[in-house]
């Protein structure tokens, strides 16, 4: 059964591709397809972004861009969509985030990737 995403993507279901072509990250090669998905993630709001493309929240890094957080590896999954939308978006299954790919990744395209802090509950109390 086909399913739509940005630019009306035709994957199936398993994220097989009708055209047989193959997506990957390194296929992402268009700045202004980033800043598209992070126009859509702040138009959706972060959690209803991440809910329509199937993506977790960042574990490790996010871009950072005009003062705000964003979910580094959900935005280049969906980045890729707009750049290619007869591919449509990258799923989060099929490829891996983090500083040996989408960090590298969106920092040659002129965007800054920074490490999460832990939580204050997470770190420890000084005194």
């Amino acid at each position: 059964m086909p399913t739509g995403g940005v630019g009306g993507g035709d994957r199936l279901a398993g994220g097989a591709q009708r055209n047989h072509e193959v997506m990957v990250l390194s296929d992402l090669t268009s700045r202004e397809a980033v800043l598209r998905a992070i126009e859509e993630c702040d138009k959706l709001r972060r959690g209803a972004f991440l809910a329509k493309y199937g993506f977790g929240p960042a574990r490790d890094y996010v871009l950072v861009h005009e003062g705000k957080e964003y979910d580094s590896k959900a935005i280049a999954g969906v980045a890729h969509g707009y750049q290619h939308p007869h591919l449509g978006p990258l799923r989060s299954s099929e490829f891996h985030g983090g500083k040996d790919t989408v960090k590298p990744l969106l920092e040659r395209l002129g965007f800054k990737v920074a490490r999460i802090k832990p939580r204050a509950s997470e770190g420890r109390r000084g005194s």
